[in-house]
């Protein structure tokens, strides 16, 4: 009577049919055995254990997640057999794709529909008789204010949407839309993450390796000596140095950092590869790629009306085509490149905060920009202006960086760093510089030919950086310098300084003559 009672109660849940279907196809097995049963909801099935009570009785116990418990018990006069204690498996919990990758994986989807649509409204516009379009827009003449005071309320509506996503940025505290949450950013960071280790996996230099050594030790001294700020606290930093020449390093948001032999050659000293470090660092501490793809995210939505509109008013496919060709234009031109551009500055502000607490030598930081500068120059590699460029330029950055120069000098001193040298880098690499143009000038044809004329394929070729490194920097250190590997070592001390790649190290890697901008 009781077992009928409690299966009509349940019967009337639906919510419960299900519990009730698993717990009666092993509750004949348990009652053979005369042992308690007990089920909790809700949740999913999982485990049927024996439980002991003063270890002679038994109990069946049925598992289901947290929740309330309803228990049937049920006296046992022997032990619980082997066959009441099942197992039963549920499915694993599927995992929902990040927002930012569905949304770069819809990205080009919006625009297909919104072209389509655009064009389906040309082409019923076209078909309609000529009294029917009259009678069209003599209904939207009358109505223009109450269109007009929708489409006011449906801005208002996006206006305030975008303002309850404004955040405050860490560090700078600067206002920035931020639409993807740093859990969801981080997700697709660690797809990213894989897919570099999948395409850099060859190329990464072991753990043992000096140069790996060498910026691993950097990189803690970064962190430890900024724990106090929270977004560098809770990042687990991690090295990985490819063996490629192209002048680049970058950081995944989830702290990952790709340096290239490529800029280890092109830094003149460990006080330049910090700020470099400390740049690169900064990106992912202010989470400038979540800031960057929201706003990515918010234009490419506002500007689906655009296009539709484009497809729908031009008067052929061509001229609608060219019309969204031009659209993307604009839209990287004024709003995608400068915002870059702006992050990017931003990264070198914190970035030489970072290196300043870190008591590198930040008036090396202009000096590394000039010294790329000059290796453009001397490479002959055309110049690309600053408006079509998703970074600053050289001279830009180096005239930014020189006046954050006296902010950051206090920000080291009030860290209890040890004293600068005398000598500023700054000054003398000017100096050195000016020098060395005149050699050129003065011998137009040996300098001409040493730097613009190729060598022979049997000889490696250094790269421009570690040209001009060997010319300034023995004029900065005044001291005969080690090799980088020598440098580069397990405790090695910070201020050591490493010269760029010489002609035996230049061996080891391939000629380049190239720059990929990632910095």
């Amino acid at each position: 009577m009781k077992m009928a009672l409690l299966y009509g109660s349940l019967s009337r849940n639906r919510r419960l049919s299900s519990l009730f279907t698993h717990l009666a196809r092993n509750f004949q097995v348990c009652k053979e055995a005369r042992c308690p049963v007990r089920k909790t909801w809700p949740g999913s099935f999982h485990t049927i254990l024996p439980r002991l009570r003063g270890g002679a009785a038994g109990a069946c116990v049925l598992q289901r997640g947290s929740g309330r418990t309803v228990s049937l018990h049920l006296r046992p006069s022997s032990p619980v057999p082997a066959q009441c204690v099942r197992r039963l498996h549920s499915s694993p919990p599927l995992r929902a794709l990040p927002a930012p990758l569905l949304w770069m994986v819809l990205k080009p989807l919006q625009k297909i529909v919104a072209i389509l649509l655009g064009r389906s409204l040309r082409k019923w516009w076209v078909g309609l008789p000529v009294n029917r379009r009259q009678l069209i827009r003599e209904w939207v003449r009358r109505r223009r204010w109450p269109l007009a005071a929708g489409a006011g309320v449906v801005m208002v509506m996006v206006a305030l949407l975008l303002l309850t996503h404004l955040d405050e940025s860490p560090v700078t505290g600067r206002l920035r839309l931020l639409v993807f949450g740093r859990d969801k950013y981080l997700e697709l960071a660690t797809l990213t993450s894989e897919a570099y280790m999948e395409e850099f996996g060859e190329h990464l230099l072991p753990e043992s390796d000096p140069l790996h050594q060498m910026v691993k030790q950097l990189v803690q001294l970064l962190a430890q000596r900024n724990k106090d700020i929270p977004e560098v606290a809770e990042i687990t930093w991690t090295v990985h140095i490819v063996n490629k020449p192209t002048i680049n390093a970058f950081v995944l948001p989830d702290g990952k950092v790709f340096m290239f032999t490529g800029m280890l050659e092109a830094v003149a000293d460990i006080d330049q590869l910090i700020i470099v470090l400390g740049h690169e660092m900064a990106h992912a501490i202010l989470e400038h790629s979540a800031e960057q793809a929201s706003l990515s995210h918010v234009v490419d939505l506002l500007s689906l009306i655009l296009v539709t509109a484009i497809w729908a008013m031009c008067p052929g496919d061509s001229l609608a085509v060219l019309g969204s060709w031009a659209k993307d234009k604009l839209t990287e031109l004024m709003f995608s490149r400068p915002y870059s551009r702006k992050l990017e500055a931003e990264a070198d502000q914190v970035g030489l905060q970072l290196a300043a607490k870190a008591c590198a030598d930040v008036r090396v930081g202009p000096v590394f920009w000039q010294q790329l500068e000059l290796v453009d120059k001397l490479s002959g590699e055309p110049t690309m202006p600053e408006w079509l460029s998703t970074h600053p330029s050289h001279r830009n950055r180096s005239s930014q960086m020189e006046r954050l120069i006296p902010q950051a000098l206090e920000l080291r001193e009030s860290c209890s760093c040890p004293a600068l040298p005398p000598t500023d880098p700054r000054v003398v690499f000017s100096e050195t510089v000016r020098v060395m143009l005149e050699k050129v000038k003065d011998q137009p044809g040996v300098e001409k030919e040493r730097v613009a004329k190729p060598r022979p394929s049997a000889v490696p070729v250094t790269s421009p950086a570690a040209l001009v490194a060997q010319t300034v920097l023995p004029s900065i250190s005044n001291v005969s310098q080690p090799s980088k590997r020598e440098v580069s070592a397990p405790g090695t001390p910070i201020a050591a300084p490493v010269p760029a790649a010489t002609e035996k190290e230049g061996s080891q890697h391939a000629p380049h003559n190239t720059r990929q901008q990632g910095r």
